[in-house]
Protein backbone atom coordinates (compact mmCIF):
# COMPACT_ATOMS: atom_id res chain seq x y z
CA UNK A 1 0.00 0.00 0.00
CA UNK A 2 1.28 3.45 -0.92
CA UNK A 3 1.99 5.45 2.23
CA UNK A 4 3.44 8.63 0.76
CA UNK A 5 0.99 11.52 0.95
CA UNK A 6 0.61 13.57 -2.21
CA UNK A 7 2.21 16.99 -1.80
CA UNK A 8 0.52 19.47 -4.15
CA UNK A 9 2.77 21.51 -6.38
CA UNK A 10 1.10 24.76 -5.40
CA UNK A 11 1.73 24.08 -1.71
CA UNK A 12 5.39 23.36 -2.45
CA UNK A 13 5.70 26.52 -4.55
CA UNK A 14 4.06 28.65 -1.90
CA UNK A 15 6.32 27.22 0.83
CA UNK A 16 9.42 27.89 -1.28
CA UNK A 17 8.36 31.46 -1.87
CA UNK A 18 7.87 31.93 1.86
CA UNK A 19 11.30 30.51 2.60
CA UNK A 20 13.15 32.74 0.16
CA UNK A 21 11.37 35.78 1.59
CA UNK A 22 13.67 35.55 4.59
CA UNK A 23 13.25 39.17 5.47
CA UNK A 24 9.64 38.61 6.57
CA UNK A 25 7.38 41.64 6.39
CA UNK A 26 10.37 43.84 5.52
CA UNK A 27 10.84 41.79 2.31
CA UNK A 28 7.16 42.05 1.40
CA UNK A 29 6.00 38.69 2.77
CA UNK A 30 2.22 38.70 3.16
CA UNK A 31 0.92 38.48 6.72
CA UNK A 32 -1.78 36.00 7.65
CA UNK A 33 -4.29 38.79 8.16
CA UNK A 34 -3.47 40.26 4.75
CA UNK A 35 -3.76 36.84 3.07
CA UNK A 36 -7.19 36.25 4.62
CA UNK A 37 -8.33 39.74 3.60
CA UNK A 38 -7.10 39.13 0.04
CA UNK A 39 -8.90 35.78 -0.05
CA UNK A 40 -12.13 37.40 1.15
CA UNK A 41 -11.92 39.94 -1.65
CA UNK A 42 -11.45 37.16 -4.23
CA UNK A 43 -14.29 35.16 -2.71
CA UNK A 44 -16.64 38.11 -3.00
CA UNK A 45 -15.69 38.87 -6.61
CA UNK A 46 -15.76 35.41 -8.20
CA UNK A 47 -18.96 33.43 -8.78
CA UNK A 48 -18.88 30.47 -6.41
CA UNK A 49 -20.80 27.50 -7.76
CA UNK A 50 -21.34 24.07 -6.21
CA UNK A 51 -22.53 21.49 -8.74
CA UNK A 52 -24.10 18.90 -6.44
CA UNK A 53 -26.51 19.53 -3.55
CA UNK A 54 -29.17 16.92 -2.78
CA UNK A 55 -32.67 17.94 -1.71
CA UNK A 56 -35.78 16.51 -0.09
CA UNK A 57 -39.26 17.79 -1.02
CA UNK A 58 -40.00 17.78 2.72
CA UNK A 59 -37.79 20.89 2.92
CA UNK A 60 -39.83 22.75 0.30
CA UNK A 61 -43.05 23.52 2.18
CA UNK A 62 -44.48 26.64 3.77
CA UNK A 63 -43.65 25.26 7.22
CA UNK A 64 -40.12 24.12 6.41
CA UNK A 65 -38.08 25.54 3.54
CA UNK A 66 -34.74 26.93 2.41
CA UNK A 67 -35.51 30.49 3.50
CA UNK A 68 -34.94 29.08 7.02
CA UNK A 69 -31.65 27.93 8.54
CA UNK A 70 -32.63 24.27 8.55
CA UNK A 71 -30.23 21.56 9.74
CA UNK A 72 -29.48 20.92 6.05
CA UNK A 73 -25.98 21.64 4.77
CA UNK A 74 -27.43 23.94 2.11
CA UNK A 75 -30.14 26.58 2.48
CA UNK A 76 -30.35 30.30 1.80
CA UNK A 77 -29.05 31.51 5.19
CA UNK A 78 -26.03 29.20 4.91
CA UNK A 79 -25.38 30.25 1.31
CA UNK A 80 -25.44 33.89 2.38
CA UNK A 81 -23.16 33.26 5.37
CA UNK A 82 -20.58 31.35 3.35
CA UNK A 83 -20.77 33.37 0.17
CA UNK A 84 -21.97 30.48 -2.03
CA UNK A 85 -23.59 32.06 -5.07
CA UNK A 86 -24.90 29.07 -7.03
CA UNK A 87 -26.40 25.82 -5.76
CA UNK A 88 -27.04 23.07 -8.28
CA UNK A 89 -30.05 21.31 -6.72
CA UNK A 90 -30.32 17.62 -7.53
CA UNK A 91 -33.38 15.77 -8.77
CA UNK A 92 -32.26 12.36 -7.52
CA UNK A 93 -34.12 9.06 -7.57
CA UNK A 94 -32.46 5.93 -6.21
CA UNK A 95 -32.17 2.86 -8.39
CA UNK A 96 -35.23 0.61 -8.31
CA UNK A 97 -36.65 -2.28 -10.34
CA UNK A 98 -36.37 -2.13 -14.13
CA UNK A 99 -40.13 -2.45 -14.59
CA UNK A 100 -42.94 -0.23 -15.86
CA UNK A 101 -44.12 0.23 -12.27
CA UNK A 102 -40.63 1.14 -11.11
CA UNK A 103 -40.17 3.67 -13.91
CA UNK A 104 -43.56 5.30 -13.23
CA UNK A 105 -42.80 5.69 -9.53
CA UNK A 106 -39.35 7.12 -10.30
CA UNK A 107 -40.75 9.66 -12.77
CA UNK A 108 -43.30 10.81 -10.20
CA UNK A 109 -40.58 11.15 -7.56
CA UNK A 110 -38.55 13.21 -10.00
CA UNK A 111 -41.49 15.51 -10.72
CA UNK A 112 -41.95 16.08 -6.99
CA UNK A 113 -38.38 17.42 -6.84
CA UNK A 114 -38.63 19.48 -10.01
CA UNK A 115 -41.82 21.04 -8.63
CA UNK A 116 -40.17 21.73 -5.28
CA UNK A 117 -37.32 23.66 -6.90
CA UNK A 118 -39.68 25.67 -9.09
CA UNK A 119 -41.86 26.42 -6.06
CA UNK A 120 -38.88 27.80 -4.11
CA UNK A 121 -37.57 29.94 -6.94
CA UNK A 122 -40.87 31.11 -8.45
CA UNK A 123 -43.34 31.25 -5.56
CA UNK A 124 -41.73 31.15 -2.14
CA UNK A 125 -38.56 33.21 -2.52
CA UNK A 126 -38.15 34.67 -6.02
CA UNK A 127 -36.72 37.82 -4.42
CA UNK A 128 -33.90 35.74 -2.89
CA UNK A 129 -33.12 32.97 -5.39
CA UNK A 130 -33.77 32.50 -9.10
CA UNK A 131 -33.50 29.50 -11.42
CA UNK A 132 -30.80 29.71 -14.11
CA UNK A 133 -30.97 27.92 -17.46
CA UNK A 134 -27.79 29.34 -19.07
CA UNK A 135 -24.42 30.74 -18.06
CA UNK A 136 -25.71 34.23 -18.91
CA UNK A 137 -28.56 33.65 -16.43
CA UNK A 138 -26.03 32.71 -13.75
CA UNK A 139 -24.03 35.89 -14.24
CA UNK A 140 -27.12 38.11 -14.44
CA UNK A 141 -28.74 36.68 -11.31
CA UNK A 142 -25.50 36.72 -9.30
CA UNK A 143 -24.91 40.37 -10.30
CA UNK A 144 -28.40 41.24 -9.04
CA UNK A 145 -27.46 40.09 -5.53
CA UNK A 146 -29.78 37.07 -5.52
CA UNK A 147 -28.68 33.48 -5.11
CA UNK A 148 -28.81 31.16 -8.10
CA UNK A 149 -30.41 27.72 -8.35
CA UNK A 150 -29.68 25.26 -11.12
CA UNK A 151 -31.13 21.77 -11.62
CA UNK A 152 -29.32 18.46 -12.01
CA UNK A 153 -30.75 15.00 -12.72
CA UNK A 154 -29.00 12.19 -10.86
CA UNK A 155 -29.81 8.73 -12.21
CA UNK A 156 -31.62 8.57 -15.53
CA UNK A 157 -33.68 5.71 -14.10
CA UNK A 158 -36.39 8.36 -13.63
CA UNK A 159 -36.55 8.88 -17.42
CA UNK A 160 -38.05 5.40 -17.76
CA UNK A 161 -37.90 4.08 -21.33
CA UNK A 162 -39.57 7.12 -22.91
CA UNK A 163 -36.69 9.21 -24.24
CA UNK A 164 -39.07 12.15 -24.74
CA UNK A 165 -38.70 12.64 -20.99
CA UNK A 166 -35.14 13.84 -21.62
CA UNK A 167 -36.46 16.88 -23.48
CA UNK A 168 -39.17 17.33 -20.86
CA UNK A 169 -36.56 17.38 -18.08
CA UNK A 170 -34.46 19.86 -20.06
CA UNK A 171 -37.46 22.17 -20.43
CA UNK A 172 -37.97 21.99 -16.67
CA UNK A 173 -34.40 23.22 -16.18
CA UNK A 174 -32.35 20.03 -15.96
CA UNK A 175 -28.85 20.85 -17.16
CA UNK A 176 -26.91 17.65 -16.48
CA UNK A 177 -27.85 14.01 -16.01
CA UNK A 178 -26.09 10.80 -15.03
CA UNK A 179 -27.15 7.60 -16.78
CA UNK A 180 -26.75 5.50 -13.63
CA UNK A 181 -26.39 5.83 -9.87
CA UNK A 182 -25.62 3.10 -7.33
CA UNK A 183 -27.04 0.17 -9.24
CA UNK A 184 -27.38 -0.68 -12.91
CA UNK A 185 -30.09 1.27 -14.72
CA UNK A 186 -31.88 0.65 -18.00
CA UNK A 187 -29.22 2.86 -19.61
CA UNK A 188 -25.89 1.98 -18.07
CA UNK A 189 -23.88 -0.18 -15.74
CA UNK A 190 -22.97 1.46 -12.44
CA UNK A 191 -19.58 1.73 -10.78
CA UNK A 192 -21.04 -0.54 -8.08
CA UNK A 193 -20.43 -3.54 -10.31
CA UNK A 194 -16.84 -3.42 -9.07
CA UNK A 195 -18.08 -4.77 -5.73
CA UNK A 196 -19.46 -8.07 -7.03
CA UNK A 197 -18.37 -8.32 -10.66
CA UNK A 198 -21.99 -8.36 -11.83
CA UNK A 199 -22.74 -6.32 -14.95
CA UNK A 200 -25.79 -5.96 -17.19
CA UNK A 201 -24.24 -4.49 -20.35
CA UNK A 202 -20.45 -4.24 -19.91
CA UNK A 203 -20.93 -0.54 -20.55
CA UNK A 204 -24.01 1.16 -21.97
CA UNK A 205 -27.22 -0.50 -23.10
CA UNK A 206 -28.59 0.29 -26.56
CA UNK A 207 -31.10 2.60 -24.84
CA UNK A 208 -28.16 4.28 -23.12
CA UNK A 209 -26.49 4.98 -26.45
CA UNK A 210 -29.71 6.55 -27.69
CA UNK A 211 -29.91 8.61 -24.50
CA UNK A 212 -26.42 10.04 -25.14
CA UNK A 213 -27.61 11.28 -28.54
CA UNK A 214 -30.78 12.77 -27.02
CA UNK A 215 -28.83 14.57 -24.31
CA UNK A 216 -26.51 16.03 -26.95
CA UNK A 217 -29.54 17.13 -28.97
CA UNK A 218 -31.29 18.93 -26.14
CA UNK A 219 -28.28 20.44 -24.38
CA UNK A 220 -28.08 18.35 -21.22
CA UNK A 221 -24.53 17.75 -20.00
CA UNK A 222 -23.62 14.07 -19.61
CA UNK A 223 -22.52 13.37 -16.03
CA UNK A 224 -20.08 10.48 -15.52
CA UNK A 225 -19.80 10.51 -11.73
CA UNK A 226 -21.65 7.21 -11.11
CA UNK A 227 -21.55 4.90 -14.17
CA UNK A 228 -18.98 2.12 -14.64
CA UNK A 229 -15.63 2.81 -16.30
CA UNK A 230 -16.52 0.91 -19.52
CA UNK A 231 -19.76 2.92 -19.75
CA UNK A 232 -17.87 6.17 -19.18
CA UNK A 233 -15.29 5.38 -21.85
CA UNK A 234 -18.12 4.55 -24.26
CA UNK A 235 -19.75 7.91 -23.53
CA UNK A 236 -16.52 9.68 -24.49
CA UNK A 237 -16.60 7.89 -27.83
CA UNK A 238 -20.27 8.67 -28.52
CA UNK A 239 -20.80 12.20 -27.26
CA UNK A 240 -20.55 15.09 -29.70
CA UNK A 241 -20.29 17.53 -26.78
CA UNK A 242 -18.02 17.92 -23.74
CA UNK A 243 -18.79 15.71 -20.73
CA UNK A 244 -18.67 16.52 -17.01
CA UNK A 245 -18.27 14.64 -13.75
CA UNK A 246 -20.55 16.41 -11.29
CA UNK A 247 -19.01 15.11 -8.07
CA UNK A 248 -15.92 12.90 -8.31
CA UNK A 249 -12.36 13.00 -7.01
CA UNK A 250 -9.04 11.51 -8.20
CA UNK A 251 -8.76 7.73 -7.84
CA UNK A 252 -4.98 8.03 -7.60
CA UNK A 253 -5.45 9.71 -4.20
CA UNK A 254 -8.65 7.97 -3.06
CA UNK A 255 -8.96 4.44 -4.41
CA UNK A 256 -12.73 4.03 -4.57
CA UNK A 257 -14.85 3.17 -7.61
CA UNK A 258 -16.68 6.51 -7.49
CA UNK A 259 -13.48 8.40 -8.30
CA UNK A 260 -11.92 8.81 -11.74
CA UNK A 261 -8.60 7.17 -12.58
CA UNK A 262 -5.91 8.87 -14.64
CA UNK A 263 -7.05 7.26 -17.91
CA UNK A 264 -10.56 8.61 -17.40
CA UNK A 265 -9.27 12.04 -16.43
CA UNK A 266 -7.06 12.28 -19.51
CA UNK A 267 -10.01 11.20 -21.69
CA UNK A 268 -12.08 13.94 -20.04
CA UNK A 269 -9.41 16.49 -20.93
CA UNK A 270 -9.31 15.29 -24.54
CA UNK A 271 -13.10 15.54 -24.64
CA UNK A 272 -12.95 19.16 -23.43
CA UNK A 273 -14.94 18.41 -20.29
CA UNK A 274 -14.58 19.15 -16.58
CA UNK A 275 -14.39 17.16 -13.34
CA UNK A 276 -16.07 18.79 -10.36
CA UNK A 277 -13.83 17.72 -7.47
CA UNK A 278 -16.00 16.38 -4.66
CA UNK A 279 -15.52 17.14 -0.96
CA UNK A 280 -16.77 13.73 0.19
CA UNK A 281 -14.69 12.42 3.07
CA UNK A 282 -14.58 8.76 2.11
CA UNK A 283 -13.69 9.60 -1.52
CA UNK A 284 -11.04 12.18 -0.64
CA UNK A 285 -9.11 9.93 1.77
CA UNK A 286 -10.85 6.63 2.55
CA UNK A 287 -8.13 5.38 4.90
CA UNK A 288 -7.97 8.56 6.96
CA UNK A 289 -11.75 8.81 7.03
CA UNK A 290 -12.23 5.23 8.23
CA UNK A 291 -9.86 5.77 11.13
CA UNK A 292 -11.61 8.99 12.12
CA UNK A 293 -15.11 7.49 11.83
CA UNK A 294 -14.17 4.50 13.95
CA UNK A 295 -12.81 6.76 16.69
CA UNK A 296 -15.85 9.06 16.53
CA UNK A 297 -18.35 6.19 16.41
CA UNK A 298 -16.76 4.64 19.46
CA UNK A 299 -17.22 7.84 21.45
CA UNK A 300 -20.72 8.56 20.09
CA UNK A 301 -21.96 5.02 20.68
CA UNK A 302 -20.75 5.10 24.27
CA UNK A 303 -22.64 8.34 24.91
CA UNK A 304 -25.72 7.20 22.94
CA UNK A 305 -25.94 4.03 25.04
CA UNK A 306 -26.01 6.11 28.18
CA UNK A 307 -28.77 8.26 26.65
CA UNK A 308 -30.81 5.25 25.58
CA UNK A 309 -30.60 6.60 22.02
CA UNK A 310 -30.25 4.43 18.89
CA UNK A 311 -28.07 6.05 16.23
CA UNK A 312 -29.06 5.51 12.57
CA UNK A 313 -27.04 5.38 9.36
CA UNK A 314 -27.41 8.17 6.77
CA UNK A 315 -29.88 6.27 4.60
CA UNK A 316 -32.15 5.54 7.55
CA UNK A 317 -32.02 9.20 8.61
CA UNK A 318 -32.99 10.38 5.10
CA UNK A 319 -35.98 8.03 5.18
CA UNK A 320 -37.40 9.52 8.39
CA UNK A 321 -40.56 11.61 8.25
CA UNK A 322 -40.37 15.32 9.02
CA UNK A 323 -41.30 15.08 12.72
CA UNK A 324 -39.18 11.99 13.34
CA UNK A 325 -36.22 13.66 11.59
CA UNK A 326 -36.57 16.77 13.75
CA UNK A 327 -36.64 14.64 16.91
CA UNK A 328 -33.64 12.62 15.75
CA UNK A 329 -31.66 15.78 14.89
CA UNK A 330 -32.42 17.19 18.34
CA UNK A 331 -31.06 14.05 20.02
CA UNK A 332 -27.97 14.12 17.80
CA UNK A 333 -27.37 17.76 18.75
CA UNK A 334 -27.56 16.77 22.41
CA UNK A 335 -25.20 13.87 21.81
CA UNK A 336 -22.65 16.08 20.02
CA UNK A 337 -22.83 18.62 22.83
CA UNK A 338 -22.04 15.90 25.35
CA UNK A 339 -19.22 14.56 23.17
CA UNK A 340 -17.62 17.95 22.48
CA UNK A 341 -15.38 18.13 25.58
CA UNK A 342 -13.88 14.73 24.71
CA UNK A 343 -13.52 15.07 20.93
CA UNK A 344 -10.03 16.55 20.80
CA UNK A 345 -8.41 14.03 23.14
CA UNK A 346 -10.29 10.91 22.04
CA UNK A 347 -10.90 11.52 18.33
CA UNK A 348 -9.21 14.45 16.60
CA UNK A 349 -5.74 14.04 18.09
CA UNK A 350 -5.84 10.27 17.59
CA UNK A 351 -7.43 10.12 14.13
CA UNK A 352 -7.73 13.55 12.45
CA UNK A 353 -10.69 14.08 10.12
CA UNK A 354 -10.47 14.57 6.37
CA UNK A 355 -10.30 18.32 5.87
CA UNK A 356 -10.21 21.12 3.30
CA UNK A 357 -6.50 20.65 2.77
CA UNK A 358 -6.99 16.98 1.86
CA UNK A 359 -9.78 18.02 -0.51
CA UNK A 360 -7.67 20.65 -2.28
CA UNK A 361 -4.93 18.03 -2.70
CA UNK A 362 -7.29 16.42 -5.24
CA UNK A 363 -7.78 19.73 -7.03
CA UNK A 364 -4.00 20.19 -7.20
CA UNK A 365 -3.49 16.65 -8.48
CA UNK A 366 -6.03 16.97 -11.27
CA UNK A 367 -4.88 20.47 -12.23
CA UNK A 368 -1.38 19.08 -12.59
CA UNK A 369 -2.57 16.07 -14.61
CA UNK A 370 -5.15 17.55 -17.00
CA UNK A 371 -4.96 21.32 -16.68
CA UNK A 372 -6.81 23.86 -14.58
CA UNK A 373 -9.46 24.51 -17.25
CA UNK A 374 -10.80 20.97 -16.76
CA UNK A 375 -11.25 21.08 -12.96
CA UNK A 376 -14.08 22.44 -10.80
CA UNK A 377 -15.59 22.17 -7.31
CA UNK A 378 -18.52 20.32 -5.73
CA UNK A 379 -19.58 19.22 -2.26
CA UNK A 380 -22.34 16.57 -2.48
CA UNK A 381 -23.91 18.36 0.50
CA UNK A 382 -27.02 16.70 1.94
CA UNK A 383 -26.00 13.55 0.08
CA UNK A 384 -23.15 12.51 2.37
CA UNK A 385 -20.61 15.12 1.32
CA UNK A 386 -18.55 17.58 3.33
CA UNK A 387 -15.12 17.71 4.91
CA UNK A 388 -13.90 19.42 8.05
CA UNK A 389 -13.69 23.09 7.17
CA UNK A 390 -16.26 22.79 4.38
CA UNK A 391 -19.11 20.91 5.99
CA UNK A 392 -21.92 23.23 4.89
CA UNK A 393 -22.48 26.11 2.51
CA UNK A 394 -21.79 28.42 5.47
CA UNK A 395 -18.09 27.43 5.32
CA UNK A 396 -17.59 27.93 1.58
CA UNK A 397 -15.01 30.69 2.07
CA UNK A 398 -12.57 28.17 3.53
CA UNK A 399 -12.14 26.54 0.13
CA UNK A 400 -11.19 29.84 -1.47
CA UNK A 401 -8.83 30.56 1.41
CA UNK A 402 -7.03 27.24 0.93
CA UNK A 403 -6.72 27.87 -2.80
CA UNK A 404 -5.21 31.29 -2.10
CA UNK A 405 -2.76 29.72 0.37
CA UNK A 406 -1.58 27.40 -2.39
CA UNK A 407 -0.87 30.21 -4.81
CA UNK A 408 -3.85 30.11 -7.15
CA UNK A 409 -4.63 33.49 -8.71
CA UNK A 410 -8.01 35.19 -8.66
CA UNK A 411 -8.58 34.28 -12.31
CA UNK A 412 -7.74 30.63 -11.65
CA UNK A 413 -9.98 30.50 -8.58
CA UNK A 414 -12.83 31.96 -10.64
CA UNK A 415 -12.30 29.24 -13.24
CA UNK A 416 -12.32 26.50 -10.62
CA UNK A 417 -15.42 27.79 -8.87
CA UNK A 418 -17.58 28.43 -11.92
CA UNK A 419 -15.80 29.45 -15.10
CA UNK A 420 -14.92 25.95 -16.26
CA UNK A 421 -18.32 24.33 -15.71
CA UNK A 422 -20.14 27.29 -17.29
CA UNK A 423 -17.84 27.05 -20.30
CA UNK A 424 -18.78 23.38 -20.69
CA UNK A 425 -22.49 24.23 -20.35
CA UNK A 426 -22.11 26.86 -23.09
CA UNK A 427 -20.40 24.38 -25.41
CA UNK A 428 -22.98 21.65 -24.76
CA UNK A 429 -25.83 24.05 -25.51
CA UNK A 430 -24.06 25.27 -28.66
CA UNK A 431 -23.71 21.67 -29.91
CA UNK A 432 -27.42 21.14 -29.19
CA UNK A 433 -28.37 24.13 -31.35
CA UNK A 434 -26.22 22.79 -34.19
CA UNK A 435 -27.85 19.35 -33.99
CA UNK A 436 -31.34 20.83 -33.88
CA UNK A 437 -30.60 23.13 -36.82
CA UNK A 438 -29.35 20.19 -38.87
CA UNK A 439 -32.34 17.95 -38.12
Amino acid sequence: MKTLRYVPRFAVLFSMLALVSCGGAEMGQESEADLVERARGIHERVITLDTHNDISPANFTEERNYTMDLPTQVNLPKMIEGGLDVSWLVVFVGQGPLTDEGYAAATQSAMDKFNAIHWLTEEKAPDQIELAYTSDDVRRIAASGKKVAMIAIENAYQVGVDLDNIRKFEELGGRYMSLAHNGHSQFSDSNTGERDGVWLYNGLSELGRQAVAEMNKWGIMIDISHPSKPAIMEMFELSQAPIMASHSAARALGDVSRNLDDEQLVALKENGGVVQTVAFRSYVDPVKNTANREAEDGLFNEIATGMGFAMLDRRAVRDLGMEARAAYDAQMDELREMAAPRMEAEVTSVAPPVDVSDFVDHIDYMVELIGLEHVGISSDFDGGGGVTGWDSAAETFNVTLELVRRGYTEEEIGQLWSGNILRVLDEVQAVAREIQDAS
